[in-house]
Parts: C-alpha cells; structure tokens; sequence
C-alpha cells in the first residue's frame, strides 16, 4: 500500500532541509510508484539496454537527493522524478549513439503505443534523442505541455494519473497531449516528407 501524501510531503520537506535520514525513509514510501515509472521507461528501451528498471531507479534517486529542490508534494516528487528518469536514459541513449551510431537519419515517429511494446529496435536510441531535443524546444514555449509528453510518453501514465500529478484536470492533460503531439509532428518530420496524421490525431484516453 501507498504511504499518505502527507507523510512523503513530510519527508520531503525534511530532505530540503538537510536531513539526510529523510532520504532513507522516503525511498520505502515511493519505491513502488517509481519502479512502475522505471518499468514504463524500459519497456521502450532497446533489448541490450544496460539499465535495469531498479538500477534506473537507484540512478535517478541519487540525482533527486542532490538536487536543491523546492519539494511541494508527492506529486511534485514524482513528477520530477519522471524527469530525472528520462535525463537518466537520455545520457546512456547519447553514449550508446555515439558508439553505434553509423549515419543516416531515420524517421520519427511518436507513437503512444509504443509504451507498451516489450522490445525496442536499437535505432530507437536516435528517437529518444531527436525527442528529447525537439521536447526541450516545446519546454521553451509551453512547460506544461512538455511535461504532460515526458508522463505520458516515457513514463506511460494515464491521462488521470499525469492530472493527479500535475494537479489539474484530465480534459487539460487530453488537451495539452493533443496540442504537443501536434507540435512535436511538425518539429519532427523530416524536412520534405508527406505529412502524417499519426501525431495530429493524438487520442483523448
């Protein structure tokens, strides 16, 4: 079972302030909802993949207790973390492009679905770095919508999970989901292509 929200903000709160013991404690408390973040993430990632979902989780938690970080709430914490989890793989996806990487551009495609498949070709490496730069882009003009795609596209939450999160409404996460798809099609289709429909008609659930 999930420890209360007011605990973790609790411990949080104590972990800005310096307790180290805090950053124990609170790793119990949301171990579980991080390892389902890890386990979304790595079902995207290539079969050779060096990380594993706990190693990944391990990682990334040394890079929250590091950071100087306002904490708010537990969805705040986990909110960031769906971040630092993404920076976590963006790193090993760069060191392993440019051991591999042999050139051509491939094609991007951003496909929801793709959260759910149990294995990923290698030149996925190269679409998990094409979006987090053209997301970097969209966080320039639109924060939120840009954190509604790290949720939804990494870290495969659902669109009540990510407004939990996020702490607004589900018809604003379908929104934001809808409108970044959109302009994330057109950052990343290659220059000269047909036109896609797989990014405009982004899904409401």
């Amino acid at each position: 079972m999930e420890a209360p929200s007011g605990q973790v903000t609790q411990l949080l709160k104590a972990m800005r302030a310096g307790d180290a013991q805090a950053a124990d404690d609170l790793l119990p408390l949301v171990y579980s909802e991080l390892h389902r973040l890890a386990a979304a993430y790595m079902r995207r990632e290539r079969a050779d993949h060096t990380l594993q979902p706990t190693a990944l989780i391990n990682e990334a938690y040394l890079r929250l207790v590091g950071e100087e970080i306002d904490w708010s709430s537990r969805g705040h914490f986990i909110g960031i973390a769906a971040h630092v989890m993404r920076q976590v793989l963006v790193d090993h996806a760069r060191a392993h492009s440019a051991q591999r990487r042999a050139g051509g551009v491939n094609r991007v495609e951003l496909d929801e679905n793709l959260a759910a498949a149990p294995n990923v070709d290698p030149n996925r490496v190269d679409e998990v770095i094409a979006i987090d730069e053209a997301l970097g882009k969209l966080a320039a003009e639109s924060p939120r919508q840009a954190r509604v795609v790290e949720l939804r596209y990494f870290g495969g939450l659902s669109v009540e999970q990510i407004a939990s999160v996020l702490e607004i409404a589900p018809r604003s996460v379908k929104r934001d989901w809808a409108l970044a798809r959109i302009w994330l099609y057109r950052a990343l289709r290659p220059v000269g292509s047909d036109a896609s429909a797989t990014l405009a008609g982004a899904p409401e659930e």
